[in-house]
């Protein structure tokens, strides 16, 4: 509790003195502002990578295929252009419509679905 006091604390002033390291004060990942929307997003993909590993190793052979867009696609491709779909959702959602952004987590959802069916 005593390190978001500090944090709350700070102010333009205190930046550029040095401060006592932190067990949690990573130096090589300091210049991203990390909030737990990034840690959860950055969780989630590696969530992804090791889901597709695990279903790999499950039932091996996930070779391309040929879906609607008329692209030999493989469970990679898949999973990159979803993924990809999302962030571009998620971009329109936050321009046309605002930050009401689990509707659109819930619309990405049925995309990567139906990503992974039929493309």
């Amino acid at each position: 509790m005593m390190m978001f006091n500090m944090l709350n604390a700070a102010t333009w002033g205190d930046m550029a003195k040095k401060k006592e390291k932190g067990f949690f004060d990573f130096e090589f990942i300091t210049w991203m502002a990390w909030t737990w929307q990034t840690a959860a997003f950055f969780i989630f993909i590696v969530l992804c990578l090791t889901a597709m590993i695990i279903w790999e190793k499950k039932s091996p052979g996930g070779g391309p295929r040929k879906g609607i867009l008329g692209l030999d696609t493989t469970r990679g491709d898949r999973l990159f252009i979803s993924l990809l779909g999302s962030a571009f959702i998620h971009l329109f959602w936050l321009a046309l419509i605002g930050t009401v952004l689990w509707l659109a987590t819930i619309f990405c959802v049925f995309y990567a679905i139906f990503v992974f069916r039929y493309v």
